[in-house]
Order: C-alpha cells, then sequence, then structure tokens
C-alpha cells in the first residue's frame, strides 16, 4: 500500500464536512441569491486572517457520503449549490458536482486556485491568497476574481491577477471584514479610479445571517 500523501485526503464518495446550511449568498457576483452551502474540511493555506480556521483540519470533520450531501441540500428550494471551504479543491469534487448535476443545481466554487480543479463546476470564484500562490491553470477557467483587500499594497496585488485571467472574468474587492472601516473607503476611491472592478461585501454579516 502506497502510504505517501496526496491532495485527495477523501475518498471519492466520502467528504470531510465542517458544516452545511441553506442561506443568502453574500458575496460576489452571486450576492444576494438563495444557496446551499457545502463547507469542506482541510486548508493548507494559512490566512493569518482567516474567520473560518476550525475547517483547516479536515480531520476534526465528520466523513459524509456524498448521497447524503446532496439529498439535505436538495430539501430547499434553491439550486444554487456553493462549495467552500477550507480549501474545496483538496478534495475530488468530481463525485460531489455530478450528483449536485443530477438534482438540478447550479454549482459555484470559491477557491485559492492552489489545487487543480475537479469536478464539472459551473462558476469558479478565484480568490487568491499570499500564502499559497493559484495554480497557472486557473486563471483562464476563474469566472469572478475575489481580493481580500487587507493592507494598501492589495491594490496593486489586485492588479496583478486582473492582468492573468481572461477579459470576461468579474473583478471584485472586498475588505477584510476586521479592516473594513479602514479599507473600505480606499476601495470605494480605487474603484472610481478603475471602474473595472466591483466592491464585493459581506453583507450577509450586516444582515446577521449565515
Amino acid at each position: 500500500m502506497n502510504n505517501s500523501t496526496t491532495i485527495h485526503i477523501s475518498t471519492n464518495t466520502l467528504l470531510p464536512v465542517m458544516e452545511a446550511f441553506y442561506t443568502i449568498q453574500g458575496e460576489g457576483f452571486h450576492q444576494g441569491k438563495a444557496a446551499y452551502f457545502i463547507r469542506l474540511g482541510g486548508c493548507d493555506v494559512g490566512c493569518t486572517w482567516c474567520d473560518v480556521k476550525d475547517s483547516w483540519d479536515a480531520s476534526q470533520h465528520p466523513q459524509i457520503k456524498v448521497a447524503d450531501i446532496v439529498a439535505e441540500a436538495a430539501r430547499y428550494p434553491g439550486r444554487l449549490a456553493i462549495i467552500t471551504g477550507g480549501e474545496p479543491l483538496m478534495h475530488d469534487l468530481g463525485p460531489l458536482c455530478d450528483e449536485l448535476h443530477q438534482h438540478g443545481f447550479m454549482i459555484n466554487i470559491e477557491t485559492s486556485g492552489a489545487y487543480p480543479l475537479s469536478g464539472a463546476l459551473d462558476w469558479v470564484c478565484l480568490s487568491p491568497k499570499k500564502f499559497k500562490a493559484p495554480l497557472t491553470e486557473i486563471y483562464e477557467k476563474a469566472d469572478e476574481l475575489k481580493i481580500i483587500v487587507y493592507n494598501k499594497s492589495d491594490f496593486q496585488w489586485a492588479e496583478d491577477f486582473a492582468a492573468k485571467v481572461h477579459p470576461d472574468c468579474k473583478l471584485y474587492l472586498q475588505p477584510e471584514w476586521s479592516k473594513a472601516d479602514q479599507m473600505l473607503p480606499q476601495i470605494i476611491e480605487y474603484v472610481k479610479a478603475y471602474p473595472q472592478w466591483q466592491i464585493s461585501l459581506q453583507v450577509h454579516k450586516f444582515m446577521n445571517i449565515p
């Protein structure tokens, strides 16, 4: 038996689920839509400001059958599924995507891009992080580029990524929640000067919902 570590830290029928819930998407292009979130455990990107650090250790979360994950999602009327984490692409998402599609879901993923894409994804939100660079292959697949702005230097960092994605990719600047009071005024002025960008806010936090 090969005991070497691979990036696929789950089997193709089981996934470590930190939480799953039906709510309103609060960020980016699909903001305001009813959505079922599937938050998978496992992440080695290591963002210091991450607000879901409990997701990092996949072993701390129950392994759930793909069929059971989707059966729970299908109980709700919305048919937008958002796979997030952690870093969801540490797992093979093929079986999950296939099952979700069979139940009529549109599938979005929120990823740092640090691992290869897997599964038939309908929308890719690339949110690169400084701690682990995205793979080159993901730039042409990204439908949405969401840069978390933590300090002033992040504007140039955002432009570096904007130059790599395809021309139709939606561009968003989003203040890191704990720095929103400081960074949002700067983001507003930046978007006014460079209107190819849009502002993304975590409106679910204003609404006090998951």
